[in-house]
């Protein structure tokens, strides 16, 4: 099997200055072409000057990073098997399982904050603190891109207000050094996010790599930056204008490496559908609600491609 690493490093991810972009004119215009093309093209781009401060950033990793540390026992009453359920490992039976998975994660609801906190893990002590004032600018943040790009495809900017991302996740992955990366399934195999818009907050550590034109590219951190995927319902509301990202996240033998997901989705009864179909471009899908769409996908063996087909419409 070939090393995971051994890929070309993707410099062609755009960087994207969200503070050229303030207020109206001819600087809102060039981001927003900037952001279309980014996601037509990439499905993935890093933004910076985003407006989530840096001290906020570097506390979240932090706080992160020190719950990936605590010792096993602070954790198991959060730990199990079950990929439903808040904690999940995939690295406790190297030993012994032919095929590796090389990752831990924890994952929990964000909002409403003081209610989802309730969850949250109690070490460290700082974690629900941290945690809640990310996650309010990171949906904020989220919510922006997502007025950016509805200017961009012509369709209303308060579009997504409301149901079509009312359910906001928080995912912190962690992926210790591997004994053998190329012996490992990915941290985290290929894939396209199922939601709306993810934000990534991926650390110092390379790991992400970018599916395009039939190679892995990697798509290495900047200081302070963070970066967005189209999720895959975000495709279909775009009737396909935009493209989701296919990507995945890689282990190294010599330095743990965390990132900190932060997942926008629709409620559960929140409706999708073409928003961006005209008579030029006819709608590609019919509408459906999410949850509908999420039996599909797990009816489906998790295969988005095999989820979607009852919602296809002949063209």
């Amino acid at each position: 099997m070939e090393k995971l690493l051994d890929v070309p490093t993707c410099k062609a991810v755009p960087v994207i200055d969200l503070g050229k972009g303030l207020g109206d004119g001819n600087n809102r215009t060039d981001l927003v072409n900037q952001l279309l093309k980014a996601s037509q093209e990439f499905g993935m781009f890093q933004v910076v000057n985003h407006g989530i401060p840096e001290e906020l950033l570097n506390d979240t990793r932090s706080v992160c990073e020190e719950f990936c540390e605590l010792p096993a026992e602070d954790k198991a009453s959060l730990l199990s098997d079950d990929p439903e359920c808040k904690l999940v490992t995939g690295i406790t039976k190297y030993e012994t399982d032919r095929i590796h998975f090389w990752r831990d994660y924890l994952r929990h609801p964000c909002h409403p904050s003081e209610e989802c906190m309730k969850s949250w893990p109690q070490k460290p002590t700082r974690y629900r603190e941290v945690v809640a004032a990310y996650s309010i600018e990171a949906k904020k943040l989220g919510l922006r891109i997502l007025e950016l790009l509805c200017q961009g495809l012509g369709i209303d900017t308060n579009y997504f207000q409301g149901k079509l991302s009312e359910y906001v996740q928080m995912v912190v992955n962690y992926y210790p050094p591997c004994p053998d990366p190329s012996l490992t399934i990915p941290g985290l195999p290929k894939h396209s996010d199922i939601g709306i818009l993810t934000i990534l907050f991926q650390g110092d550590v390379c790991g992400l790599q970018l599916f395009k034109d039939g190679e892995w590219l990697n798509a290495d951190p900047l200081p302070n930056a963070l970066v967005v995927n189209i999720a895959y319902l975000f495709q279909v509301i775009s009737n396909k204008k935009l493209k989701s990202a296919e990507h995945r996240a890689v282990t190294n033998s010599s330095r743990a490496r965390m990132s900190v997901c932060f997942f926008i989705y629709p409620s559960d009864d929140g409706i999708v559908e073409p928003a961006a179909a005209d008579e030029i471009n006819p709608p590609l899908f019919r509408a459906f609600q999410f949850n509908e769409f999420m039996r599909n996908f797990y009816s489906m063996g998790r295969n988005l491609e095999l989820a979607i087909q009852p919602f296809k419409l002949e063209t």
